[in-house]
């Protein structure tokens, strides 16, 4: 059986960060958005819940700037965690930063075709 090359090692390693990443602020974005109900505590019993996740992977460099941006609000989550601000001014900035990135990450992915309606003229 071959060995895995170093180069395959790190890119394994880095994936498996960026899916730890999708995952707890997924998870806490998920909570924060359906919860009616959502108190400080129950929050910091969320992020002590999939902090064991984040803490289970190391931590990798992250080059891309929507990955960059996952790591920072990850950083976030765990600072308001540790923080003593209200729900609502952690639910807000939170989901805002969360659609700051699926903005970004949407904006990338779909263009927008600008003379859609020049394809069908030979038609008319």
């Amino acid at each position: 059986m071959a060995k895995a090359s170093a180069k395959r090692i790190e890119e394994a390693s880095r994936l498996r960060y960026i899916r730890v990443l999708e995952r707890f602020t997924g998870s806490i974005v998920k909570y924060l958005f359906k919860a009616e109900g959502a108190s400080k505590e129950q929050f910091d019993k969320k992020v002590d819940n999939n902090r064991k996740y984040l803490d289970r992977v190391e931590k990798v460099p992250l080059y891309k700037g929507e990955y960059s941006d996952l790591e920072e609000l990850a950083g976030k989550i765990l600072d308001y965690r540790d923080g003593s601000d209200s729900i609502v001014s952690i639910k807000e900035s939170i989901l805002y930063a969360a659609n700051q990135i699926e903005k970004t990450t949407n904006r990338r992915r779909y263009k927008k075709d600008k003379h859609a309606s020049d394809k069908f003229r030979d038609w008319e």
